[in-house]
């Protein structure tokens, strides 16, 4: 028995298992993952307010698709084989180490430097799930074939990665853009041609309740904004009132998203792996929209203390409207679009647009953002579902 268990340690969890919730390796595996989704934040509201947005949004884009990519392949297997046992806890560690060093690897990025740290963290961290997968292919025969095809399909896809932007080192921002687009066309392929060959056993309200902890994860980027202005407000040089605005409309934009979010509607209630697809990609937008409001609101704190760089209003709302309607929009294509009823089921899409509109109203802007996004928790609380 002792033999068994050490070469299979992985073997398929219960789909079905009642009481499923993160474990703590989980939870601190998040930990990790806040310190990666803030170094991208803040990466972003450098380069905002230093008046390189376009630049700025396709680095944040590259490193926040390499931390969401990684937290969502780990969570994905651990809903379905997490044995919690000493070989899954190590390599677990080892997917850790990899994101600190992708962490640690983005400032360079954003400041136009070597992308080798983040590519190398990030490909640790995928070696480790090709180990995962060959693990469970041994400890689970009935998923053989898709355990192999999601190796296969992850260590060739970390080959790419390596040729192209290791060995060949490619000369412009433009190239290494389009040579990452085509490696994460690549990486999001591989799940759908693995399932194909089998579904997982992954575990529905476990898959939820992680992707929900990711919401809060990226949320706090909003509220660190806030503390700030709080902060900030008390020091010599700034502007005290509008400053406190701020932190105030922060506040309200963490409550009010989180609100939307957290509603009573199930948000994963498909057996069907490729509605499952939409739902997970989807998620997405949801975050990096919450990790982008909260650099957006940190360019607006910087112009009202009279920190760094000072980047024009409208650059500055807009920081903060966009993200923050790209979280409604996807929030409405995961779940409003297909449990609501009547024509307020397309309510986010308007409020979404009210966002935009609100971002060209000069000083009001962010505390009018803040009270479409509380309108729109009303709005939707008036909505009726659709009966299940």
């Amino acid at each position: 028995m002792t033999k068994t268990r050490s070469w299979r340690p992985f073997g398929a969890r219960d789909p079905h298992e009642p009481h499923r919730v993160s474990t703590p390796l989980e939870l601190l595996f998040d930990l990790v993952i806040v310190i990666a989704v803030a170094s991208a934040a803040e990466g972003l509201h450098h380069a905002v307010a230093a008046g390189h947005a376009a630049m700025g949004l396709t680095t944040f884009a590259m490193a926040f698709f390499a931390t969401w990519w990684a937290w969502m392949n780990f969570t994905w297997f651990a809903s379905a084989y997490d044995s919690d046992g000493p070989v899954y806890r190590l390599i677990t560690c080892v997917i850790m180490a990899g994101a600190l060093a992708v962490a640690a690897g983005v400032p360079r990025v954003f400041a136009g430097g070597s992308l080798t740290l983040v590519i190398v963290g990030y490909i640790v961290m995928r070696v480790a799930m090709v180990v995962f997968w060959l693990i469970a292919a041994r400890s689970d025969p009935r998923h053989r074939a898709t355990a192999v095809s999601y190796a296969v399909g992850i260590a060739v896809t970390q080959l790419y990665w390596t040729l192209a932007l290791l060995v060949l080192r490619p000369a412009g921002f433009g190239a290494v853009a389009g040579l990452f687009v085509l490696g994460a066309l690549m990486e999001m392929a591989v799940p759908v041609i693995a399932e194909a060959r089998g579904k997982t056993p992954w575990h529905h309200h476990h898959v939820a309740e992680r992707h929900g902890l990711f919401v809060i994860i990226v949320l706090g980027e909003v509220l660190l904004s806030s503390a700030a202005a709080f902060t900030y407000a008390d020091a010599p040089g700034g502007h005290p009132a509008e400053l406190i605005v701020l932190a105030l409309s922060a506040l309200a934009i963490t409550f009010a998203t989180w609100w939307l979010y957290f509603s009573q509607e199930g948000p994963l209630d498909q057996e069907r792996f490729s509605s499952s697809f939409n739902w997970s990609y989807a998620h997405a937008l949801i975050y990096a929209g919450g990790a982008a409001t909260g650099a957006g609101f940190a360019v607006a704190i910087d112009n009202a203390a009279g920190q760094g760089h000072h980047a024009p209003m409208l650059a500055s709302n807009l920081a903060v409207a966009v993200p923050l309607a790209v979280y409604m929009v996807a929030l409405w294509f995961v779940r409003d679009r297909l449990v609501l009823t009547g024509p307020w089921r397309h309510g986010l899409l308007a409020f979404a647009a009210a966002v935009i509109a609100a971002g060209h109203i000069g000083h009001w802007a962010l505390p009018a953002m803040a009270l479409i996004t509380i309108l729109a928790v009303v709005a939707r609380s008036q909505v009726q579902c659709r009966q299940a």
